[in-house]
């Protein structure tokens, strides 16, 4: 897909009354709503990425995965079509990394943003398995490259040996940005006085569902206030915040209960962009829409 065409279909929605359309500010200038395809800058990390990113890992990509290439591709180009360029996926994602591949063929590797993930400990020889990731995805770098899922405190020292490998595929180039992923208070408290991560993939959402709480645990309730305390230190700090779970893993089946999520995170400025997964084009517009309602009420992004 030619990046200019999809440059165009924006520029046209924008004069023509879309979300994003240009509302004149009189002598004084313009003013532009804000939107959820706004490029924004994850922190000093020097990365822009839409705001709204599609995940690929809904139930560790079994969503995606069960949607079959077909319909996961045209999914895809729709997001692609709506002018989202950052999606997110993961080798722990069986078969994500090649079907998001299919998907991207044929569009312009510098008009997009790809993020993926390696989990730590798992592998002897990590950019050996960072170029078999790079061969499914077609791609001859990442964006954005996390340490997936860290649980614990001391996770800066547990995995150095991996974050010396992140920094050498950095000087590389096959990777651009590198930070984490965590899953429990702990680890998250161990960013705070780190200054490794150059962008984190945090949870976020307005009732601490399966958000970071005292032991990590998949199900427990999350702190979400302190979590949040955290978050923002992390951004003053100049760490680029992606959040996640804004829908609850996908359990906030109740339209209101989503908008509500939605709203609460889009007011929160030390969010720079978001990462969701999704089954069907419908659902990305439904999205877009809400997060566009919740920006106007921030004023603007």
């Amino acid at each position: 897909m030619n990046p200019h065409t999809i440059d165009r279909r924006q520029f046209i929605k924008r004069l023509t009354g879309g979300a994003a359309v240009l509302t004149l500010g009189g002598l004084a200038g313009t003013t532009r709503a804000a939107t959820a395809t706004d490029r924004v800058l994850l922190g000093k990390s020097g990365i822009e990425v839409s705001r709204l990113g599609i995940g690929t890992g809904t139930n560790g990509g079994r969503i995606q995965r069960e949607m079959g290439q077909p319909a996961f591709t045209r999914m895809i180009r729709h997001a692609l079509d709506r002018g989202i360029t950052f999606f997110d996926t993961a080798d722990n994602y069986k078969e994500m990394h090649e079907m998001l591949g299919k998907a991207l063929e044929g569009v312009d590797r510098e008009s997009i943003q790809i993020q993926s993930k390696i989990s730590p400990e798992k592998y002897d020889d990590p950019l050996q398995e960072i170029d078999r990731f790079r061969k499914e995805l077609g791609t001859d770098y990442f964006d954005t490259f996390l340490i997936h899922c860290a649980r614990n405190r001391n996770w800066h020292t547990q995995y150095a040996r991996l974050r010396d490998q992140l920094q050498e595929a950095k000087e590389k180039q096959i990777i651009r940005s590198y930070g984490l992923s965590v899953h429990g208070m702990e680890p998250l408290e161990g960013i705070l006085d780190s200054d490794w991560p150059e962008l984190c993939l945090l949870r976020t959402n307005h009732n601490g569902h399966h958000m970071d709480g005292p032991s990590g645990k998949w199900r427990e309730a999350g702190n979400r206030d302190l979590a949040l305390q955290h978050i923002k230190t992390l951004h003053d700090q100049g760490k680029g915040i992606v959040g996640m779970k804004l829908v609850g893993n996908g359990d906030f089946t109740w339209i209101e209960e989503r908008r509500k999520s939605v709203h609460f995170v889009m007011a929160l400025d030390y969010v720079d962009a978001v990462v969701i997964g999704f089954k069907s084009p419908q659902e990305i517009d439904e999205m877009m829409g809400m997060m566009e309602e919740g920006l106007a009420r921030r004023g603007g992004g």
